[in-house]
Parts: structure tokens; C-alpha cells; sequence
């Protein structure tokens, strides 16, 4: 699929609405636990052998960790980017159709802070 060269903006995680993010977005959550496959598999109603290749695929990109037949997230590899990008996502999903998103233009009345005296952090142009 083309994509707007000035505007793409490469990342490892794994598309939106796919096993991978699923897992992952599950297991950012829950970052001090880990799980076995089947726990996963049941949690989130993916098919036991698609957690397995998607868990490897995920610790392979850094994402993840096991010791033995637990799971979890790596807070050393799941770094800022990966959670502000997750992040976005989830507010996106949580506030889709809320006041601002049906009314746009909302923000077009506001008043330019710049252009305010008085407001800021105490600097003054002269």
C-alpha cells in the first residue's frame, strides 16, 4: 500500500486490530505479571497456536520476555515510543464520538495565547 513519504513514520509494533497488538497492548497492561500461552489464548480469544508465533515474532522485535512458560512485556525494549504510540491509540478509541470529535471546528473561537497579555510564563516582549 502506498504511503505519504513526508508523513510516514516507521515503527516496529505491530498493526492496530491484529494478534499482536492485541497481546501486547494486553500484556503493557499488566506489566508485572506473566502469563502462559493458554492464559493469553483465553484472555483475549486468540487461537492457542497463534499466540505462540506471535509472542516469538514479538520478542524477536524486543517487545517481550519469558522465563520459562511465562510471558510479559520488557520495559527495557517497550520503550516510550512504542507506549505513546499505544497510548494514542487507546485515547483515540476511548473518546471517538465524544463532543469534540462530533463538533468540528470546536477549537476555531479559541483565543491565541500569544496574542493574550498576561498570559504565559511571566515573560514579557518588549
Amino acid at each position: 500500500m502506498p504511503v505519504d513519504f513526508e508523513q510516514y513514520q516507521p515503527t516496529d509494533l505491530p498493526r492496530e486490530e491484529t494478534n499482536g497488538r492485541r497481546i501486547l497492548e494486553f500484556l503493557a497492561a499488566n506489566p508485572e505479571t506473566g502469563f502462559r500461552t493458554t492464559e493469553l489464548a483465553e484472555e483475549l480469544d486468540i487461537p492457542r497456536g497463534s499466540v505462540g508465533t506471535t509472542l516469538a515474532r514479538l520478542e524477536s522485535r524486543g517487545f517481550v520476555r519469558h522465563k520459562g512458560v511465562y510471558w510479559a512485556i520488557d520495559p527495557d525494549g517497550y520503550d516510550a515510543n512504542a507506549a505513546s504510540s499505544i497510548g494514542l491509540d487507546t485515547v483515540a478509541t476511548e473518546f471517538a464520538d465524544d463532543y469534540y470529535d462530533r463538533n468540528q471546528g470546536w477549537d476555531e473561537e479559541l483565543p491565541d495565547l500569544e496574542e493574550v497579555e498576561g498570559t504565559g510564563d511571566g515573560a514579557e516582549e518588549h
